[in-house]
């Protein structure tokens, strides 16, 4: 053994102390509170995995509510429709006349004198279609046939 110690085979008798690891220093998150390891970390709003007393937040139901409400509004959109603006106006007299436009009459100013109780839209609409018009321009003098809903109104215009 003597030859093997001299070549540098050999161990030495006395054991050489290890390289110590390199030490690493850990640092903790700024603003966070030191907790002992052995508790949870909890995130806003989240409840720990593992709680076993802990029940689940049951979160309300509301998809029936919506529908409720949106059959609702629906309900009294219509009403509103059927009752309010429901109120029927006599039909376009089928009795016409011919009259002649006096300065500054317009068609639907016709329609309403002529045809007092009905729709001024739907006899606007007639008048345009008794007399093939176009445009809704109307010279004084022109002669026109309009429905009218009195025989004895046409007399007097």
């Amino acid at each position: 053994m003597s030859i093997l110690a001299e070549r540098g085979q050999a161990r030495p008798a006395t054991p050489v102390p290890a390289q110590p690891r390199p030490v690493r220093v850990l640092r903790g998150r700024r603003g966070e509170v030191h907790r002992p390891p052995t508790r949870a970390r909890v995130v806003a709003g989240r409840r720990p995995a593992g709680a076993p007393c802990v029940a689940p937040r049951r979160v309300p139901v509301r998809w029936p509510w919506l529908a409720g409400l949106a059959v609702a509004s629906c309900l009294v959109i219509t009403g509103l429709g059927l009752f309010g603006g429901g109120s029927a106006s006599a039909p376009v007299p089928e009795r016409t006349a011919a009259v002649s436009v006096e300065q500054g009459d317009t068609l639907g100013s016709l329609a309403a004198r002529f045809a007092p109780g009905s729709d001024p839209g739907a006899v606007v609409a007639r008048i345009k279609e008794l007399n093939r018009l176009d445009q809704a321009v109307l010279v004084p003098g022109l002669s026109l046939t309009v429905p009218v809903a009195d025989p004895a109104v046409v007399p007097g215009s």
